[in-house]
């Protein structure tokens, strides 16, 4: 159960979506039979093929609700798709998988909906006749199934059902009051009696922490790659710019102690490609192209998306020497050390900028509305860093066949799949040596990582990276040539991830 599927259209914002979509298929590889169930936001239920499986009685709020379980066809017959399709997942219209209720109400809109989520789920798994062997759940949006599984005595059949939560991003925690807001414990599940130590938030004591609460009641629990396991047992450490358990470290300490946590480094899908690089000209008019419909699309980013086609048009009309691309959520987690200061005061990325001779750097991504100002800003000086603020997979997946070094220096990264997709088109990748990036990259080898004691450091870090990458390239052609070599050679298979999966967490 997760927020997101990437196995259907629109059913993906970020990583967790590929994961939701890449594992089943590695586990019914394997032998196993696996349900994805999701929210139907108002279009899933539209797609071709799509088919009413049964309604759901489910008590929320005060009331019992009708949820319509609808079977969508997915890319692998083998995966059982279901979505949950009721007017609450969608209180922001159709199509909108995570909404936004800024500072003063943190989660409250998709706080409600994913408790709706954890309550329909309940309310189908029980059902179910014979019983699953294994429930899997992903992140703090399926986290709730937990509680209920653990205190509603109308779901006491998913006791004996193995519970399984893995961790995308232990940043996003879902932490709403007990009571006292319309999007409160209370309000979603009135009369529900639990013990408050399960399910509170260690450092609020009047709120529900969803993420601690599947951590403490989950039968296991994962994290998405190794190194992000073992960072995750450590405080955050503002100084050292170093992101570990997020306040939930205690209960981490404990669930590791238990022999409950296990990190699993995710997968990668590598089909038969065409490793050719696109033209120049080729990868400049498709992304024409896109633009020319993202005014319609993001209207309110009209005034970056003209930037964005002033910087297309002076492009070089040759391909240039070194193309850098980098393509993410522009969130403090992925972009802050690119505008983190340097001795000098300009930021990391203008640096970068500054010493590309020859060069464009491509940066694709959209999300934190400063982060966006910022870098159409820096892209308005620099006639060498073309921004699209969006996304398409119509030109990403040019993009990963035709840069030259692909950049992500994430300040922390759980696993990371920008990093993946770029190796296994020969592009070597300057990353930050955290999280699944340390287990993916190393130094020298198939890429290139920098490290550092504080945000400063990594910001120096990670420029003067990229110039002994561009330099190698440009003076050392066979050592480059073997790094790229090796990037492409690398293999993070989902079939040996869901062994993992099978092994470590299902039996």
């Amino acid at each position: 159960m997760a927020a997101e599927n990437a196995a259907l259209p629109g059913g993906k914002v970020g990583g967790v979506g590929d994961v939701v979509r890449d594992l089943p298929v590695a586990l019914a590889d394997l032998g196993w039979r696996t349900t994805v169930l999701t929210p139907e936001y108002g279009i899933f239920g539209r797609l071709a093929g799509a088919s009413l499986a049964g309604t759901l009685e489910v008590a929320f709020a005060g009331k019992t609700l009708a949820v319509r379980a609808i079977e969508i066809p997915g890319p692998d017959e083998r995966v059982h798709h279901v979505a949950l399709e009721h007017p609450l997942f969608t209180p922001q219209g159709a199509g909108r998988i995570y909404c936004d209720d800024g500072p003063a109400r943190p989660f409250a809109t998709d706080a409600g909906k994913f408790a709706l989520l954890s309550a329909a789920a309940a309310a189908y798994v029980a059902g179910l006749d014979p019983a699953p062997d294994v429930v899997h759940l992903h992140d703090w949006h399926a986290a709730l199934y937990c509680a209920l599984r653990e205190f509603d005595a109308r779901y006491a059949r998913l006791q004996p059902i193995r519970t399984v939560y893995t961790i995308h991003n232990l940043a996003m925690q879902g932490v709403r009051p007990y009571a006292g807001d319309s999007s409160s414990l209370a309000s979603w599940f009135p009369g529900f009696v639990f013990d408050p130590d399960r399910l509170r938030d260690p450092r609020y004591p009047d709120c529900i922490n969803a993420m601690a609460t599947a951590i403490r009641l989950a039968d296991r629990v994962s994290t998405v790659s190794p190194t992000y396991a073992r960072e995750i047992l450590e405080p955050n450490d503002p100084a050292r710019n170093f992101r570990g358990g997020e306040g939930l470290e205690a209960d981490l300490r404990r669930c590791n102690a238990a022999g409950r946590l296990f990190g699993i480094l995710n997968g990668c899908s590598y089909p038969r490609r065409d490793r050719r690089r696109p033209g120049w000209r080729r990868l400049l008019d498709t992304i024409g192209a896109e633009l020319e419909t993202w005014t319609e699309r993001w209207p309110e980013r009209r005034h970056l998306h003209e930037l964005a086609r002033r910087s297309l048009e002076a492009m070089p009309k040759k391909r240039p020497d070194n193309l850098l691309t980098s393509i993410g959520r522009l969130t403090d987690q992925k972009a802050a050390l690119f505008l983190e200061r340097l001795p000098d005061g300009s930021t990391a990325l203008e640096r970068i900028l500054e010493d590309l001779d020859r060069g464009v750097l491509i940066l694709v991504g959209s999300g934190d509305r400063d982060l966006e100002a910022s870098i159409g800003e820096i892209a308005r000086r620099h006639r060498n860093l073309l921004f699209l603020c969006g996304y398409s997979e119509t030109f990403t997946d040019l993009l990963y066949k035709a840069g030259d070094l692909f950049l992500m220096p994430s300040s922390f990264e759980p696993c990371g799949i920008s990093q993946m997709l770029a190796m296994r088109e020969l592009q070597p990748c300057v990353v930050h040596a955290v999280g699944g990036l340390k287990d993916t990259v190393r130094d020298g080898v198939n890429g290139f990582a920098f490290g550092g004691d504080s945000a400063s450091a990594q910001a120096r870090n990670f420029v003067a990276k990229i110039a002994a990458a561009l330099a190698m390239k440009s003076g050392a052609p066979d050592a480059w040539l073997a790094i790229r070599e090796r990037a492409g050679a690398a293999r993070f298979d989902w079939r040996e991830a869901a062994a993992r999966y099978i092994g470590d967490l299902y039996e």
